[in-house]
C-alpha cells in the first residue's frame, strides 16, 4: 500500500463494493457498467477478484489496463464498435449491469418513458437493448436514487425483462435469462425467492429496513436477519480513492 487509508467509507464506496461483487465470478466475458459507481465496481474487480473480466473505454476500445474513470487507456487489446457489441450481446458473453429508470417486484425495468406509452408524460431514453440484454446476458441493476418513483408496483413500459413476463413468454425467454442483483444507494437486492419476487439481501450501514420498506412501492421480500453490505478492505479502498476514482466522481452520484 502507498498510504493508510484514515477516513470513513462513505455510503458511495459501499456501493461500489457492491456493484464489484456483481462480477464476482463472472470469468472471462465483458463487463458492461452503466454509470460511474458501476464502472468503479467493474473496475476494482477486475484489480481484485476477478481478473478476468474484459472492459471497455466506454465507448468502442477494448483495454488492457485499468486506468481512473474518465482518463485515457493506455493499452487498447481490441476494437469494439456499435454493431460487433450487438453481436457479442446476442452470445451471452457479457454481464450488463444497467439503469432503470422504474423497476418492478420481479425486475421488469423501464428506461422509455413514464405514462401511457401512447402519450407519455416523460420520454426518456427508449427500449434500445434492454430485451436483449436481459434475455441473452445476466443483467444486474443500479439505482443511485431509491424511491418510489423508480421501485414501482408496475412499469409504465417493459424494456428490460423482469422474471414473470419471461417465464410467460416460455423456455425461448426463460433460456438465458438471468437477473443477478440490483444495487441501490439504500441496499442490495436479488430475486432469490420461490416466485421470484425481489428480497433485500443486505443493508447499507446507515439504513434501516424500515427506510427501505418506505423508499419502495411493492411488497418486497425482508429476511428475518438483514446483514449489512459489507465493507471494502483496506486495499480496495486505497484502489477505489487512489488509482480508480481519484477525482472521487463517486461522490456525486451518491451524495453523503
Amino acid at each position: 500500500m502507498s498510504g493508510t487509508v484514515t477516513t470513513a467509507v462513505t455510503r458511495a464506496e459501499y456501493c461500489v463494493v457492491a456493484c464489484a461483487e456483481v462480477w464476482r465470478g463472472a470469468g472471462e466475458v465483458l463487463a458492461a457498467p452503466m454509470g460511474t459507481v458501476p464502472a468503479i465496481g467493474a473496475r476494482l474487480a477486475k484489480l481484485t477478484f476477478s481478473p478476468g473480466l474484459l472492459l471497455t473505454d466506454g465507448e468502442a476500445l477494448l483495454i488492457g489496463d485499468v486506468p481512473a474513470v474518465g482518463a485515457r487507456p493506455e493499452v487498447v487489446e481490441g476494437w469494439l464498435p456499435y454493431r460487433r457489441h450487438l453481436s457479442l450481446v446476442a452470445t451471452g458473453r457479457r454481464h450488463v449491469m444497467m439503469g432503470a429508470s422504474q423497476l418492478d417486484r420481479y425486475g421488469n425495468q423501464n428506461i422509455s418513458c413514464v405514462g401511457d406509452w401512447r402519450r407519455p408524460a416523460r420520454q426518456l431514453l427508449g427500449v434500445r437493448g434492454a430485451p436483449v440484454n436481459t434475455l441473452n446476458n445476466p443483467t444486474a441493476y443500479w439505482v443511485p436514487r431509491h424511491s418510489r418513483r423508480v421501485f414501482v408496483a408496475k412499469a409504465d413500459m417493459v424494456c428490460g425483462v423482469g422474471y414473470d413476463r419471461a417465464a410467460a413468454a416460455g423456455p425461448s425467454a426463460t433460456r438465458f435469462h438471468r437477473l443477478t442483483d440490483v444495487v441501490s444507494d439504500l441496499g442490495v437486492f436479488d430475486f432469490e425467492t420461490p416466485d421470484r419476487s425481489m428480497r433485500l439481501r443486505s443493508l447499507h450501514p446507515g439504513v434501516s429496513v424500515g427506510q427501505v420498506v418506505a423508499a419502495t412501492g411493492f411488497p418486497l421480500v425482508v429476511p428475518d436477519e438483514v446483514p449489512y453490505t459489507r465493507a471494502p478492505a483496506a486495499e480496495e479502498l486505497r484502489l477505489i480513492r487512489e488509482v480508480l476514482d481519484p477525482a472521487a466522481l463517486r461522490e456525486g452520484e451518491v451524495p453523503a
